[in-house]
């Protein structure tokens, strides 16, 4: 069989029946893409190298579990693994950073400096995106009332004369859209917090 010639989601499904050979040509053909793309955000290349392998442990993880919905290109699925497994770090390391001191340590200075680093601002951007593609899946009475509620800051009572259901009603929309977007959260493997 002429791998080359072989489509990515072709490739795809061979490796699925257990053809290893059809990764590897799927590896090669997109690894310079993927580790460049890992490399262009962390800017150090053995924490690329890490990333770039846990990339393909994830994406064999998911093929072998058979868990790849063929949703659209193969690259765009294997490319957001690996943002994701980005993001993921930096939150990570965020959560616990390191303050190297020496005698003029002085607490005040780490503390004043709150600058928004380029890692920040990178997984604020993701979870705001990820946020609003679960709204965006959501009912269209679910919607209604969380967007009234946490975008247009409506009360409950406003948002109930609004859309012309009881305060009860509203509330009940926003608990299930709350709970909704939980799940579809858990199901993506969307983490919405820093």
């Amino acid at each position: 069989m002429l791998y080359d010639k072989m489509s990515d989601n072709e490739l795809v499904s061979a490796f699925m029946q257990d053809d290893k050979q059809a990764f590897e040509v799927l590896l090669s053909r997109h690894q310079s893409k993927i580790y460049n793309y890992i490399l262009s955000l962390v800017k150090e290349k053995a924490l690329a190298d890490d990333l770039f392998q846990d990339t393909n442990i994830k994406i064999v993880n998911t093929l072998r579990g058979g868990k790849y919905r063929n949703e659209g290109k193969y690259i765009q699925w294997a490319m957001r693994i690996a943002h994701n497994l980005v993001i993921d770090y930096f939150r990570k390391n965020q959560r616990f950073p390191t303050i190297k001191t020496d005698e003029s340590f002085d607490i005040f200075d780490v503390i004043d400096s709150r600058e928004e680093s380029i890692e920040h601002k990178m997984i604020k951007n993701q979870i705001h995106d990820d946020v609003r593609k679960l709204i965006r899946q959501l009912p269209d009475e679910q919607r209604r009332v969380l967007v009234l509620r946490h975008y247009s800051n409506l009360s409950f009572k406003e948002i109930a004369d609004k859309t012309g259901v009881s305060i009860n009603t509203a509330l009940g929309r926003m608990r299930y859209a709350l709970i909704n977007m939980r799940r579809l959260a858990e199901e993506n493997s969307m983490v919405l917090h820093m």
